[in-house]
């Protein structure tokens, strides 16, 4: 299919996410970054947890969401313009996927918000929807996986449950993207034998 090159880091299929997000609310793309900006952002998440810049998730909306280790497992930090060269580089990627699905879908997103997200082994994050019950800013969710050789007994698959259909299983190699419509996908992460390493991010609209 058609695809999008921006600096030959990420290629976006037009085609594939319009018929995905319209037709199934989501969808997923191999080789969504290239092999070395993967290396060099998976490199910065786990320097990240070394160095104390990481955070326990909690869990629900406002300042002080709650930790709950029994529900969500994993480890955030933030992504801002400004952290590193790696982070402008996949977040400017991320802006002119903004406009793409601005252009082909009409969403009004305005905005993009993402953070780094590590699960220890036995970690997991119980299904949920992403869009928070008091805001629904959040629209499409986007993960961007960046781990080198996952193998099936790794386990640590994002575990999709579409409306009406069976579940589907994606295992989080690194390149690979997944996207889906914050608001309707009932989603989660199953439990991790090996360090599993992402960024999750929201395109967000007006409320």
């Amino acid at each position: 299919m058609p695809a999008i090159s921006f600096d030959g880091d990420l290629a976006v299929s037009e085609p594939s996410i319009v018929d995905g997000l319209c037709h199934a609310g989501w969808l997923m793309q191999e080789h969504f970054i290239s092999p070395e900006l993967s290396r060099q952002l998976a490199a910065e998440c786990v320097q990240s947890m070394l160095s104390g810049k990481m955070k326990g998730a909690g869990v629900g909306s406002g300042h002080a969401p709650l930790l709950q280790p029994d529900i969500r497992g994993d480890h955030i930090a933030w992504l801002e313009t400004g952290r590193s060269e790696a982070c402008d580089r996949y977040l400017a990627h991320m802006e002119t996927l903004r406009c793409m699905l601005n252009r082909e879908l009409f969403l009004g997103l305005e905005e993009y918000e993402s953070h780094f997200a590590l699960y220890a082994p036995g970690a997991f994050y119980r299904a949920h929807l992403d869009r928070f019950r008091d805001d629904d800013k959040r629209t499409v969710s986007v993960v961007l996986y960046l781990n080198d050789d996952w193998l099936p007994e790794h386990g640590g698959a994002l575990r999709l449950h579409p409306d009406g259909g069976p579940s589907v299983d994606i295992a989080p190699e690194a390149g690979r993207m997944a996207m889906f419509l914050s608001g309707e996908m009932l989603h989660e992460v199953l439990p991790t034998a090996r360090q599993r390493l992402s960024i999750a991010g929201w395109f967000r609209r007006r409320a």
